[in-house]
């Protein structure tokens, strides 16, 4: 079966993925006018809405580079269509990630896309569909801070510019953390090709933990301080500044007191 002779009704992108686009362009445009009363709420459904599309990019990166690769049942789990209620489960792929985002403003990865991997051959295209979804949260941040790192700011609403650093700050978090070779995380599923069987079975039990166990070290106050600077020099060099990353983050809480510097950008 080639890409063309899957049903179009699995190819077709899914009207909750284009309503969550819907919210993200009319938040942004509040976020970009000032048009809200509250600058806070715009900022929070602008960022939330962006990373949860960015969230089902990144999915079908991994289920286009699986179906290139050989396993044409993805088209038949819905993972084509966008739709975040497909990858695996609403309360994982969803919930959780905007949940990490407001606890910590961390961008931690949430749902995943079950590859038939018996189907693929090749050690290069399973490290290959594993490194899809990360290169994508890569280009979201290439693209999030290229009006920084391009100069291209003269113009930009102060608000709209602090949405813009934090949705950078959860991009490239979320790229950096996915790419860490721990079990269960897209990291790991790039060098898992490579390893010996035994080793694999070996830590195949740990995989359902992994996404926690970097959650509760980055608890640790030298671990968070630690990552958060390498985020804040990687950011720096593209341009975004401190000022971007913290009035992005205070004004997405909008249910707690903004700073006025924020709010009068």
């Amino acid at each position: 079966m080639t890409t063309a002779s899957i049903p179009r009704g699995d190819r077709r992108i899914s009207p909750v993925f284009l309503g969550i686009v819907a919210v993200t362009a009319v938040a942004g445009w509040a976020t970009w006018t000032d048009f809200a009363a509250q600058p806070g709420l715009a900022v929070f459904l602008f960022v939330t809405g962006a990373w949860i599309v960015s969230l089902c990019l990144h999915e079908y990166a991994h289920a286009r580079t699986a179906l290139h690769s050989g396993d044409i049942s993805v088209g038949a789990k819905g993972y084509l269509t966008l739709n975040p209620l497909k990858y695996t489960h609403a309360l994982l792929s969803i919930v959780l990630p905007v949940l990490f985002v407001i606890m910590g403003g961390i961008g931690l990865p949430g749902g995943a896309v079950f590859i038939e991997r018996g189907r693929i051959q090749g050690r290069w295209k399973h490290s290959l569909i594993s490194a899809a979804g990360p290169l994508t949260n890569v280009l979201f941040a290439v693209v999030c801070t290229a009006p920084f790192w391009l100069g291209l700011l003269d113009g930009v609403p102060p608000v709209f510019r602090y949405a813009l650093g934090f949705l950078a700050l959860l991009q490239v978090t979320a790229a950096i953390l996915n790419f860490l070779p721990v079990p269960g995380l897209d990291g790991y599923g790039v060098i898992e090709p490579w390893l010996s069987y035994k080793v694999r079975r070996q830590v195949e039990p740990f995989a359902p933990f992994g996404l926690l166990f970097v959650f509760a070290v980055l608890w640790i106050p030298e671990v968070n301080r630690v990552f958060f600077d390498m985020v804040d020099v990687l950011l720096g060099s593209l341009g975004v500044g401190d000022l971007e990353r913290y009035c992005g983050y205070d004004l997405f809480r909008f249910w707690r007191e903004a700073n006025p510097v924020c709010e009068a950008g």
